[in-house]
């Protein structure tokens, strides 16, 4: 698991904004297992890993075969994900504040990506991508917030880096 969210996490961070279909599967894996993990405990951790994997799949081909559709559910999932992290960041705990973290964090993500869809595409895929390291490498308070941070900010310059040259010029005219 380790692996897999460090893999992940920095493959969002470096092409979140190429690789939307990973970033959708990405998203409805870590939902899938936070919730799986909050509210079914008593499920072995395969099984919780397994749902994480069918929704992470279903996520990509709703990328892959119904974009429209899958920027409003990736911009929920992600706005659902890092708010939920934001709470076990800052300590803070409840069933009724974790469903409405899930819920306002959730419709924010979704109004970002379809507002401005490639400027939430990359800041939603940085949060999700440094969100997945900090949570695989465990660190907590403090220097999880920093590191997060540093990280969200290396994977925005990785992803700024990548576009083209006058991309910017040519579509302000």
């Amino acid at each position: 698991m380790l692996i897999a969210n460090l893999l992940a996490g920095g493959l969002l961070l470096a092409f979140g904004r190429r690789l939307f279909w990973l970033f959708v599967a990405a998203c409805g894996f870590a939902v899938a297992l936070t919730l799986t993990n909050r509210f079914l405990e008593t499920w072995p951790d395969w099984l919780a890993i397994l749902a994480g994997l069918g929704i992470g799949v279903l996520g990509a081909l709703l990328a892959l075969f119904f974009q429209w559709l899958a920027i409003g559910v990736a911009g929920f999932l992600a706005g659902a994900l890092i708010a939920t992290r934001l709470l076990d960041a800052l300590g803070l705990e409840g069933v009724v504040l974790f469903w409405i973290a899930l819920l306002i964090g959730g419709l924010c993500g979704a109004a970002l990506m379809e507002i401005v869809f490639d400027w939430g595409l990359v800041g939603l895929s940085c949060l999700v991508g440094s969100s997945l390291i900090v949570k695989a490498l465990q660190v907590r308070e403090l220097p999880g917030v920093l590191l997060w941070l540093s990280l969200f900010v290396l994977g925005v310059a990785i992803q700024l880096a990548q576009r083209r040259p006058g991309a910017n010029r040519a579509s302000s005219r």
